[in-house]
């Protein structure tokens, strides 16, 4: 029997600190962009709050943030054979609360 711990040619061991396994929820990201990188903030956006917490923040060089877009659109179609098609909904736009301007308009 082959021993857990070796690793295949083209493969690597990972390691994982106990405070990351558990892992962070995310239902809004913030991406921006520089010549030398791409930030994606990984955030959570309360419903019934008007702020987002960031949970976590990923730093990469945007030649793998270009491997990211392509294993996550092939995990996407992957998950779209077995489980169907994922739907998109519109998201309702935010209703105004109060005077949309401070000014009074005639």
């Amino acid at each position: 029997m082959a021993n857990n711990n070796e690793t295949k040619p083209g493969q690597i061991q990972v390691n994982m600190q106990p405070e990351v396994e558990k892992g962070v929820y995310s239902n809004l990201v913030i991406m921006s962009n520089t010549d030398t990188e791409f930030i994606f903030d990984f955030t959570f956006k309360h419903p019934a709050v008007q702020r987002a917490t960031v949970g976590a923040r990923v730093q990469m060089h945007p030649a793998h943030a270009k491997r990211l877009l392509n294993l996550l659109a092939q995990n996407i179609r992957n998950y779209e054979q077995h489980f169907g098609e994922i739907e998109l909904s519109e998201p309702t736009p935010p209703q105004p609360k109060g005077p949309i301007s401070p000014f009074k308009l005639n």
